[in-house]
């Protein structure tokens, strides 16, 4: 899987004023609300999801630029599909972005801790700032946030509800075999 692309602002004497559509799928995990911005998928949101942003701001309930993001989660579920190649808009601080990346290269059925991830970003000191971003990830499932767990291996916050991210992280790693 290929580094996350990095959405530059544009720069412009007048006011850029930005599309934005949105559209509302089933999922075993309940309802998900996808956003996209100017046609690239910015948002990925579960019901009652914390530092969900109000639904004014999704835009116009539109269907259209959702076909292969919903194409590629309904093979996820099916458990067809581990990696997702979707095009992303993802709106953070360049130290969020960074954290966003680290979390798209955590395999399928696998998990890191925060000080892991903290580590590979070359500050091992930076675990609480990793949880904090990771906790402001706008586009769940498809950047696992899920697969970050506490030091000791148990399940830490997740914004979806722990309930969600043990059902998402059992679900990655298939029937036990005994």
């Amino acid at each position: 899987m290929g580094p996350v692309k990095a959405v530059k602002p544009v720069r412009s004497t007048k006011p850029v004023q930005s599309v934005k559509q949105h559209t509302v799928i089933d999922s075993p995990y309940g309802a998900l609300t996808l956003v996209a911005e100017d046609g690239a998928l910015c948002g990925l949101y579960m019901t009652d999801q914390r530092h969900r942003p109000p639904e004014e701001s999704f835009g116009a309930a539109d269907d259209g630029p959702f076909a292969e993001a919903e194409e590629q989660l309904t093979a996820y579920f099916a458990g067809e599909l581990k990696d997702f190649t979707l095009g992303l808009s993802l709106n953070g601080t360049p130290f969020q972005r960074t954290v966003w990346e680290q979390l798209r290269r955590i395999p399928y059925g696998e998990t890191r801790t925060y000080g892991e991830l903290a580590a590979a970003l070359g500050n091992p000191a930076a675990s609480r700032a990793v949880g904090l971003a990771n906790g402001r990830n706008p586009i769940g499932i498809i950047v696992p946030c899920h697969r970050v767990i506490g030091a000791s291996g148990g399940l830490t916050g997740y914004g979806g509800g722990l309930g969600r991210k043990q059902r998402l992280l059992d679900f990655e790693r298939g029937p036990a075999l005994f």
